[in-house]
């Protein structure tokens, strides 16, 4: 495995958590598929909106924007929060980031899933990782559902939370309250 303390990636630690390994192993090749697709938009992925995107994909564990404030600040002028709401807002009509309405923060989206589809996210109580999840299943089950009650949704995100594989049989979210 490389050192994870060596990434290019704002963000980036070293750290034992396999979230953290997972993301960083994908996040300089997401980071690079999150410019092509801008650029096959014909949208700009600017300085800071680049920024933004490098920093959550530098970290395993979901971020509010004023964490993303701080971590951008150069030489401790934090920037403007919203410039920062402006870059996540770009990054989330583009589908490269997700927010999490219980944790008021977010993550990246390094998937290419399709707009629309129901989206799941467990969220590690002990590790604070997000894992993201698309399923089919999930899909035709909420879709059935909805339309059993007549309802049209805009947007279908399911945040889960609790301890993920990677923390054990649940003994981690003790140990971490």
């Amino acid at each position: 495995m490389s050192d994870l303390s060596a990434s290019a990636l704002p963000g980036t630690t070293a750290a034992s958590c396999a979230h953290a390994i997972e993301q960083s192993t994908r996040a300089e090749a997401a980071l690079a598929a999150a410019e092509a697709k801008c650029h096959a938009q014909g949208v700009r992925l600017t300085p800071i909106r680049r920024q933004v995107l490098a920093t959550l994909y530098g970290t395993h564990r979901p971020l509010g924007a004023y964490d993303l404030a701080e971590q951008l600040a150069p030489k401790g002028r934090r920037l403007a929060p919203i410039t920062v709401y402006r870059a996540l807002d770009f990054l989330i009509e583009q589908h490269l980031v997700h927010r999490l309405v219980s944790l008021n923060a977010y993550v990246a989206c390094p998937h290419a899933h399709s707009d629309g589809k129901p989206v799941a996210f467990l969220i590690c109580e002990a590790c604070g990782g997000v894992d993201e999840i698309e399923q089919p299943a999930l899909a035709e089950a909420l879709s059935e559902l909805l339309s059993g009650e007549g309802f049209q949704s805009r947007t279908t995100t399911i945040e889960i939370t609790g301890a993920c594989a990677h923390c054990g049989d649940g003994s981690a979210v003790a140990r971490s309250l």
